[in-house]
């Protein structure tokens, strides 16, 4: 079964910036598409950002386009999202996945999901 383990969730006041992690094990990273969701207290999850690891193509919901950077580091095994001047609405637990179709963030075609991390950002 693959795991991850994400990491890096915090209380923040809004301005700030987290980066979190996204640590795969018993598998490797490489020849798939690792999606970062978050889901808000009584609202569905929703699709953040995803990097194919086949050619680096990145995608970004409109509202953290500018402010999220999603990378990965094969040598380490882990995907990152940095996430800069955060917002109260970017509160939520943040789940990464993984699905081996390509450059998607529909949930339905991701087949492994981490247990989460969670975010808040209040003043």
């Amino acid at each position: 079964q693959l795991q991850f383990v994400e990491s890096g969730g915090a209380l923040v006041q809004p301005g700030a910036s987290l980066r979190l992690s996204c640590a795969a094990s018993r598998f490797t990273l490489d020849h798939f598409t690792i999606g970062w969701f978050r889901q808000a207290p009584g609202k569905e999850r929703e699709g953040v950002s995803s990097i194919d690891t086949r050619d680096g193509k990145t995608y970004y919901t409109d509202s953290v386009k500018g402010r999220f950077t999603i990378s990965g580091d094969i040598a380490k095994n882990t995907v990152y999202l940095q996430m800069n001047r955060l917002k109260p609405e970017d509160t939520g637990v943040y789940y990464c996945a993984v699905t081996m179709a390509v450059a998607t963030m529909d949930q339905v075609l991701y087949d492994y999901w981490g247990q989460g991390t969670q975010v808040t950002v209040s003043s």
